[in-house]
């Protein structure tokens, strides 16, 4: 009975130590599970706070980067000249404010990011009204500029080049403007002899249209022969008008004399009387030039030192003769 109640007991005991040791085996479960799952939230929270640096570190590189490639500047000198410990100058147009005003600079201000804020959304919106900035506006520039250069000097040579031509067409037209006058002065008086000559009694003379420009003025005949008041030349009979025009010529050829002239049946249209009057005038030029004159007249060619012309002999073949009328007077 004893060892039955001994037994008893030792299992009694033994029982006690197996709920007493379960007991400790659920705590302990327990205690794992709440720090399974405490492990499991302060894994989870590490990692949102790597994957949340990740991020801000991305972030700060981005900005880094978008720094770098907007405002030309590394990070250390954007923060040290640009950051919230730097001051902020004054803005370009507050300089020029006070210089329109007669104002010293204004100073430099401490940072105030609304401010600052502010600012740079009015530069980006300025920048952007500006458009899109050329990466080969450099290279533009210099091409552009060396045409620029080019064409300048271009310019300049051209500027030299009409400098001098309008020196030279003044001088021509001074030259000009003095020739033209001496020699309208000439015609005009030896125009008047020979008009007296040729029409005794008449009156002829040369008038400038513009007296006042010589470079472009015309040249009017006014010829009055004896008899008549008329002056202008289609008033003129054919005879007198041709005899007026002979008398131009003439003019002309005493005013600036030739070694020799060539006239071609200059007396085709006078009579006998008109004839006369210009083989004076002939005998004259032939003092101080050689005459050629092409004429059917047989007056003219009674005057002639030689004859040249054309006939036709007996078998009909045409042949060039040539007949001395006078020998020539010696020198």
């Amino acid at each position: 009975a004893t060892s039955l109640a001994r037994a008893a007991a030792e299992r009694d005991e033994l029982a006690r130590q197996r709920t007493a040791r379960e007991a400790e085996l659920l705590e302990v479960r327990t205690r794992v599970r709440t720090a399974t799952a405490e492990l499991e939230r302060l894994t989870d929270e590490v990692h949102r706070d790597e994957v949340a640096r990740a991020e801000q570190r991305l972030r700060i590189e981005a900005l880094e980067e978008r720094a770098a490639e907007e405002f030309g500047v590394d990070l250390p000198t954007l923060v040290a000249e640009y950051g919230p410990a730097a001051p902020v100058p004054p803005t370009p147009a507050q300089v020029a404010a006070a210089q329109a005003a007669g104002e010293p600079e204004p100073e430099p201000v401490p940072y105030d990011r609304a401010v600052q804020e502010r600012r740079a959304a009015q530069a980006e919106r300025d920048l952007a009204t500006l458009g899109k900035v050329n990466p080969l506006a450099l290279e533009e520039f210099a091409a552009l500029e060396e045409r620029h250069t080019f064409l300048a000097t271009q310019l300049e040579d051209l500027k030299a080049t009409r400098r001098d031509l309008l020196t030279v067409v003044r001088e021509v037209d001074g030259r000009i403007h003095d020739v033209f006058a001496a020699a309208y002065a000439d015609v005009a008086r030896e125009f008047e002899g020979v008009f007296a000559t040729l029409f005794p009694g008449g009156q002829g003379r040369l008038v400038l249209t513009d007296p006042e420009d010589m470079l472009t003025t015309g040249v009017e005949i006014e010829a009055r022969p004896p008899g008549k008041k008329v002056k202008r030349l289609s008033l003129l009979s054919g005879g007198e008008r041709s005899l007026t025009a002979v008398a131009l010529l003439v003019a002309i050829f005493r005013a600036r004399p030739s070694p020799f002239y060539v006239l071609d049946e200059v007396e085709a249209a006078l009579d006998d009387v008109n004839l006369g009057r210009l083989l004076t005038l002939v005998e004259q030029l032939r003092s101080t030039s050689q005459l050629i004159v092409i004429t059917h007249q047989k007056r003219t060619m009674e005057i002639a030192d030689a004859l040249y012309g054309v006939s036709m002999r007996g078998d009909g073949i045409t042949g060039v003769i040539s007949q001395r009328l006078r020998e020539p007077d010696p020198v």
